[in-house]
């Protein structure tokens, strides 16, 4: 069997699509037609998240943490003990192509570090066009790169045990989980061929994760394009 977790904290207007998506890619037919579960963990959710998500069929779990350390972690404790031979993590503000399971299991490695794209710039109002271009700029969303995203990692049920899995963090426990792998010695693809498409929220659900960073980029960007208006201009001649 195969599992897939997704933490989330009050997503209701984006949990639907994201399970919608995660469906389609369970039924790829280079799964050969193995079990997949889903499980959705409501961290403090307040809103209709978890009813929506039950009546996409997926399982659900409610804790009380604010903490997506402890919601990946417990997501994937409840799936390993059903049985999960391989868990694939993403968020509920993403879409996963269709073939996201098929080619994360494609790689036959311990451990699979996906990329992420952005369709839609426009929750960042007039700074869009600017953080698309960053984006576009300083983002290698190609083959050996060494990007670490929640939004799309998958990591065999042996490896992640042997690590003893994520760490109660409220930020960056992918890339510690990772870096636990690495140490391990598990065999690692850091790949592009999985897709998945995220948003550019600008409501930051874990602090210091992707919609902080994007955050983040737009000041950076901001503080340059102010400093260089500043400066004086250099006479030729």
């Amino acid at each position: 069997m195969l599992g897939i977790v997704i933490p989330a904290h009050n997503e209701e207007q984006l949990i639907r699509g994201c399970l919608s998506s995660v469906r389609i890619a369970s039924q790829h037919p280079a799964l050969m037609g193995e079990p997949v579960e889903t499980i959705v963990v409501l961290d403090d959710c307040t809103d209709a998240t978890g009813i929506l998500a039950s009546s996409c069929g997926a399982m659900t779990v409610t804790i009380r943490a604010r903490n997506v350390g402890v919601a990946r972690a417990v997501g994937a404790k409840a799936l390993l003990a059903r049985g999960a031979r391989w868990l694939a993590f993403t968020d509920a503000d993403t879409l996963v192509s269709e073939d996201w399971l098929a080619a994360q299991l494609s790689l036959q490695t311990d451990v699979v570090c996906g990329t992420v794209s952005v369709l839609d710039w426009s929750p960042h109002g007039s700074h869009a066009a600017l953080l698309e271009a960053h984006f576009r700029e300083t983002y290698f969303d190609c083959e050996s790169h060494r990007h670490v995203h929640g939004a799309n990692l998958g990591v065999s049920a042996a490896a992640y045990l042997r690590v003893g899995g994520f760490r109660h963090l409220a930020c960056s426990e992918d890339v510690a989980l990772v870096n636990a792998l690495v140490d391990a010695g598990c065999s690692v693809s850091w790949t592009s061929l999985p897709r998945v498409v995220t948003s550019a929220r600008t409501d930051a659900r874990a602090r210091g994760g992707f919609a902080g960073a994007l955050l983040n980029a737009v000041a950076q960007r901001l503080a340059e394009s102010t400093g260089a208006a500043m400066r004086p201009a250099i006479a030729g001649g």
